[in-house]
């Protein structure tokens, strides 16, 4: 939002410099991001003198000048206008200069005579409208100096990022109102008179209103026998100041006073109404519509839409259309102004990809009481600059009148709230200057709060007290240090475990990244999650903001895939990442979702760094597998074990190569190999291997540290354990097995080979393991070792139906 100070001024007396202004708002809460002077491209325009001029000698209308410009010295400049004489002073323009239409002037040859520079007319320096000759400065002016400093030029703007809750600071007034305050000066609002003639408006037009919800007021005046043409300058120069391009006399007049007040204005050429009515209603599903911008736009179902008697004419808050707008055969106009409920214009704007001034102040909440008011004002303003007369009465329709809201204001309450008191009395001058209603409340120590109905962001008392803040000064509230004990705090266990689980995975070579809560509505189908999956369909978003991030993530999957596709794309190959954080899985019944917090993550590409002494070699499942157990380990997680995922499970997965992980008996989530219809429907190049734990399962497995390892004092004996078993028995079993039907001083035992193919027959694997058997109390004699060996292989062997090679 663009505020010109001698704009502003006319609702405020500026009693402080552009700087102080800026300081001031911005530590009101509203930030000034810069302060530009709008003449400040006329540096490069100097005064200067046309010595003497001599016909072109290619051109019978154009003239080659010599003009002086002080430390410029002399420069031709090539020149068509009527009124060039001698020893006259006139704006040059030197190369550089940046006209009013944006026009970069540049040295040129016109019709093979050099020109260094331009003589310029008043509408080419946005100083008047006159295009037919120069601009005619007074004698006395210093030749060469900037034409800005020569006549006293100078109009500071401010440039300010608003915060979504100050839509009244959207407009001249709501500014100045603000300027007001901390000024100590007055507002003055332009005062409206209209001299109004029959018939009146209601014979004239007529408004209906189909849905109040979205609409609660619509006031349209009528304003007949208007000449549409050029707005006087004034009227453009107000416009031009804070960036936005002159139309017409109606038209610049309904965004003037949308930039005055804030209330945005619509004008129709009355005469294309059919049936000379407004109809106010809901947008039916595909219904089209051809905008000002001249594009077709498909509507939604509930978009609002503005009809006549017959067909749309506007889509409320964001556009009018192209068959109803102001043109040079206009005479007579209906103005709208309308207050729209503000999170369905947001909502059409963004669907429609159709942002607009309107639909921005629309967006953020207008006042509802200002429309008949702003609707005054362009009538005003429109018979003033476009001639015609006003007819009597304004329409309004009210379906649902604004009311009152008093807040109660407990002023102790609010002391402790900001840490620190104000007087009972300086509370009611600060809320008072910016337009609140102040009252005495029940008790002393409470007052009776009423906001403006321009201000519909405050709503509690701790609004009040934000706004008590920011007009006395945030910088009077006293820097105060909260009370710390002396002893540390002890983290929470799930604090805890996400630091551990976050060092132990940065310490295997996974990168953690941070993807958005929301996601594109098909990731639930492109990861094909069973339809009965609550995975599949995700909360939608009332007003996403992107078509991609529409729905809340019932998964961390697909933000690490598209993670995993951007880096592809950048021709990063190895890609090991993980996230914590939470999803939102659907309730039956309830409207908020249920908020698991999940561990994910993703390994893809080579096993390794490429190297020169190691060959690269594929990641695979068995080092995904290996990067968990390391990470249970380090988390002190008992029993860790893996079940292969029957197949029927297997949707996101590949069958075959995806496992259950457990402890003990709890579930803590899947791993496995990304299924090749999951990669090619995220259009990824390389296979990934993927794992999601349930973060406080996991939490709950984790048993505690290991205080200590007592040191072995005797030797281990190391014995291998060779099987052939048919290929549908997992290792884990023989493992287990092993562990349960071993002597008590067997250590361990863990899997070293797997080989299938000849001479071992088809549907058999061999399996070969290694076993340690260590005794606390003695060294073990090969004997004892040898024949427990042989008695545990025998009970490995009858129960599995297996046989020893050979």
């Amino acid at each position: 939002m663009k505020i010109s100070l001698s704009w502003l001024s006319e609702y405020t007396p500026i009693r402080r410099s552009p700087q102080e202004i800026a300081e001031g708002l911005t530590r009101a809460g509203i930030a000034v991001d810069a302060v530009t002077d709008r003449f400040q491209a006329l540096e490069r325009v100097r005064v200067g003198r046309v010595v003497d001029f001599a016909p072109h000698p290619a051109s019978a209308r154009l003239r080659v000048c010599r003009v002086a410009a002080g430390g410029e010295g002399l420069r031709t400049i090539v020149c068509g206008a009527p009124n060039l004489r001698a020893g006259m002073l006139a704006p040059l323009a030197l190369p550089g200069a940046v006209l009013s239409d944006g026009t970069v002037v540049a040295e040129a040859s016109v019709r093979g005579v050099p020109s260094a520079g331009m003589l310029c007319s008043a509408a080419e320096l946005g100083l008047g409208t006159d295009r037919g000759g120069l601009l005619e400065l007074a004698d006395g002016l210093p030749e060469g100096e900037p034409l800005n400093r020569a006549l006293g030029l100078s109009d500071p703007v401010l440039e300010l990022d608003l915060t979504p809750n100050r839509g009244d600071c959207l407009s001249l007034i709501g500014v100045a109102r603000e300027v007001a305050a901390f000024q100590g000066t007055r507002l003055r609002l332009p005062r409206v008179r209209l001299a109004e003639s029959d018939p009146p408006a209601a014979e004239r037009a007529a408004v209906t209103i189909e849905a109040p919800e979205a609409c609660p007021r619509y006031a349209a005046r009528v304003v007949e026998g208007v000449a549409v043409g050029p707005s006087p300058f004034w009227l453009q120069e107000r416009l031009l100041s804070v960036g936005m391009r002159p139309i017409n006399n109606i038209v610049d007049v309904t965004n003037f006073v949308m930039l005055e007040c804030g209330q945005p204005l619509h004008a129709f050429d009355l005469d294309r109404l059919e049936e000379q009515r407004i109809v106010v209603r809901p947008a039916r599903a595909g219904e089209r519509f051809v905008t000002l911008d001249g594009k077709e736009r498909t509507l939604e179902e509930g978009m609002l839409l503005i009809c006549d008697g017959r067909k749309p004419v506007a889509v409320a808050g964001v556009m009018g259309g192209i068959n109803s707008e102001i043109g040079e055969a206009t005479r007579r106009v209906l103005i709208e102004s309308a207050c729209f409920e503000a999170s369905g214009i947001r909502r059409t704007s963004k669907r429609l990809g159709l942002p607009t001034e309107a639909s921005r102040r629309f967006e953020k909440g207008v006042d509802p009481t200002g429309t008949v008011r702003a609707a005054d004002r362009a009538a005003q303003l429109m018979v003033q600059v476009a001639g015609g007369r006003v007819a009597r009465g304004v329409i309004d329709v009210r379906p649902r009148p604004w009311r009152p809201r008093p807040i109660r204001l407990d002023l102790e309450r609010t002391a402790r709230f900001l840490g620190a008191g104000f007087p009972r009395a300086k509370v009611r001058r600060l809320l008072k200057s910016i337009a609140f209603e102040v009252a005495p409340g029940p008790s002393r120590r409470e007052l009776e709060v009423t906001p403006p109905p321009f201000r519909p962001d405050v709503a509690r008392p701790e609004d009040l007290a934000e706004e008590i803040a920011r007009l006395a000064g945030y910088d009077t509230i006293p820097v105060t240090f909260p009370t710390l004990p002396a002893a540390g705090v002890r983290p929470l266990a799930r604090e805890e475990t996400r630091r551990r689980v976050r060092g132990v995975l940065n310490g295997l070579g996974f990168s953690e990244v941070i993807t958005y809560s929301f996601i594109d509505a098909g990731d639930g189908e492109r990861m094909r999650f069973a339809a009965e999956d609550p995975r599949r369909r995700g909360l939608t978003l009332l007003n996403p903001i992107a078509e991609d991030q529409a729905v809340l993530r019932t998964s961390l999957w697909p933000g690490l895939l598209h993670t995993l596709r951007f880096n592809l794309d950048q021709q990063n190959r190895r890609v090991k990442i993980f996230e914590v954080g939470k999803v939102f899985l659907p309730r039956a019944g309830q409207e908020l979702p249920e908020e698991p917090e999940r561990l994910a993550g993703l390994w893809s590409g080579p096993r390794g760094i490429l190297s020169w002494h190691e060959r690269e070699t594929p990641c695979d499942f068995y080092d995904l597998k290996g990067a968990l157990e390391a990470l249970a380990d380090a988390l002190h997680v008992e029993e860790l074990r893996f079940e292969a995922l029957p197949d029927a499970a297997c949707t996101a997965t590949r069958p075959g190569r995806s496992a259950r992980v457990l402890a003990g008996e709890r579930l803590l989530g899947v791993a496995g190999e990304l299924h090749p219809r999951v990669q090619a429907a995220f259009d990824l190049k390389a296979e990934a291997f993927v794992f999601e734990f349930d973060l406080e399962a996991l939490e709950e497995a984790v048993v505690g540290p290991r205080h200590r390892l007592r040191v072995l004092r005797f030797p281990a004996a190391v014995r291998d354990l060779t099987v052939i078993l048919d290929a549908a028995v997992e290792a884990r079993e023989v493992l287990a097995a092993l562990r349960d039907s071993g002597p008590p001083w067997m250590e361990g035992a863990f899997l070293i080979d797997v080989f299938a193919g000849p001479p071992i027959p088809p549907g058999q694997r061999s399996l070969t393991f290694r076993i340690s058997y260590r005794s606390e109390e003695r060294t073990l004699e090969d004997a004892a070792v040898n024949a427990a060996h042989a008695e545990m292989t025998a009970r490995v062997l009858q129960r599995f139906g297996g046989r020893l090679p050979g």
